[in-house]
């Protein structure tokens, strides 16, 4: 069997205790090498078969992923965060697929989860926004005409955006022009949960400077929203004179 696994956002012991005890048991393990952290690795035993996907093709890693199940080891493809979010695992399964051969997926915690955790955040505050909406930017790779980055800002909610920082200051003019106030807050969340995390916050018309001055131009989420700013209201699950199934209200 392959098994999909997802590392977590970057520090070794967010990785989940199923993923990381595939890791110890492994025979190969085929790693997405750019983004996973390589302390992650070392999980893996003494004579495991270890290979970096950063350069390989679909084609390449299937194939790595076809021999170790062939020699009947332990297999494990490696994905940052959880394979679920921009993994590209739906062309591997379907290879397998084709080929009779189970896999598993094992989730992992989401980049996105670590953002919200660096930046002491909650995405879904009451009375500002119960809606997060994740995306990314177009950039060489497009995005469905319909889910545009300035027609998703006239929803007004939460926003997480991947694999756009290299284009900060396009994607904030283009969240200003969908309906969000320059002054809105905004947040770069760099290498969530790596040692050499980073977090600069300002508004949509501050973050693109900002982030230029640190020099910051991948491997960093863009969080957006007024779950940044300072006013929301209190939720109603604590409220005294609130009931539910297991608290009356109180007079």
């Amino acid at each position: 069997m392959i098994h999909f696994v997802g590392a977590g956002p970057g520090a070794p012991d967010l990785i989940t205790l199923r993923g990381a005890e595939l890791l110890r048991r492994a025979g190969m393990i085929v790693y997405a090498g750019s983004l996973v952290n390589p302390a992650l690795l070392e999980y893996a035993p003494e004579g495991c078969e270890i290979h970096d996907s950063a350069s390989m093709t679909l084609d390449a890693v299937v194939e790595k992923l076809l021999e170790g199940h062939g020699r009947g080891v332990t297999t494990v493809r490696l994905h940052t965060g959880d394979p679920s979010l921009y993994g590209a695992i739906r062309e591997q399964m379907d290879r397998l697929r084709e080929r009779d051969v189970p896999f598993e997926i094992v989730p992992g915690v989401s980049s996105f989860c670590a953002a919200a955790a660096a930046a002491q955040a909650e995405y879904t505050l009451p009375g500002v926004s119960q809606t997060l909406i994740i995306s990314r930017m177009a950039g060489r790779t497009p995005v469905p005409e319909r889910e545009a980055i300035r027609s998703l800002a006239s929803h007004g909610a939460s926003m997480v955006l991947f694999l756009s920082t290299g284009m900060l200051g396009k994607l904030c003019a283009e969240l200003i022009a969908g309906g969000y106030p320059e002054e809105t807050p905004a947040a770069l969340v760099h290498k969530a949960s790596w040692p050499d995390e980073r977090v600069l916050r300002g508004t949509l018309s501050s973050l693109p400077a900002d982030a230029e001055a640190e020099g910051i131009v991948r491997t960093a989420l863009v969080l957006v929203g007024g779950f940044l700013g300072d006013r929301y209201e209190l939720s109603k699950l604590y409220d005294p004179r609130f009931g539910h199934g297991y608290r009356k209200p109180m007079p």
